[in-house]
């Protein structure tokens, strides 16, 4: 039977039917809404289990967004998702560097990725950052080994992209790492997913 719902309340609604659906299962609170919300946006309920939050991920971009940190990110998609009019309330922008014309044009030069390019060139902003990757494990690694030479202290890395070819490895690499995350283990993630999370924590700080 189809219900007839306002169309204000239809983001109420869904949310109301994951809870149901979720049954009796318990989260932290403060990573309950990203759960949901990442269920929310994708349908699929596997991120209940495979998204995995380093101690006090939350609360640590939560805190970073409150302070006017920028967020950036591996794709348009991403961008365009996330809700740009809070950030810019609390003194934040989103930065997305791939379809720059020199990012492509130094990558074909040194025969790399524009993902490692666009980190590389991220690290060098002047604020704290929340990195929001949903499509480039290149990132990811670039964002590590920058990391690693001390060029790079992430306020938070949200590390969701999708696909096969070192999707995977690159996301460990970065549960490995000391910086805080969220992470969608395994295979599954998607621009979509990183703009839901960034914007499952600026909606925490909005309600």
């Amino acid at each position: 039977m189809i219900e007839k719902i306002k169309p204000m309340d239809i983001e109420k609604r869904s949310f109301e039917i994951i809870t149901e659906l979720l049954g009796d299962r318990q989260f932290l609170p403060e990573e309950e809404p990203v759960i949901k919300r990442a269920i929310h946006t994708t349908a699929d309920f596997d991120y209940a289990d495979n998204l995995v939050f380093s101690k006090d991920a939350v609360k640590l971009g939560i805190k970073a967004l409150k302070d006017g940190c920028d967020i950036v990110t591996d794709t348009q998609m991403a961008k365009a998702g996330i809700n740009k009019t809070i950030l810019s309330k609390l003194g934040g922008e989103v930065h997305c560097f791939m379809s720059d014309a020199d990012v492509a044009k130094e990558a074909k030069e040194r025969g790399i990725t524009r993902a490692i390019v666009s980190m590389e060139r991220a690290a060098n902003l002047k604020k704290p950052c929340i990195f929001a990757i949903g499509n480039a494990p290149t990132a990811l690694i670039c964002i590590r080994e920058l990391m690693d030479a001390d060029k790079l202290s992430p306020a938070l890395i949200i590390g969701v992209p999708v696909g096969f070819v070192n999707v995977v490895e690159s996301k460990e690499l970065i549960i490995a790492s000391d910086a805080p995350y969220i992470v969608a283990r395994g295979r599954k993630g998607g621009s979509n997913v990183a703009a839901s999370i960034c914007n499952a924590l600026l909606y925490q700080i909005m309600r």
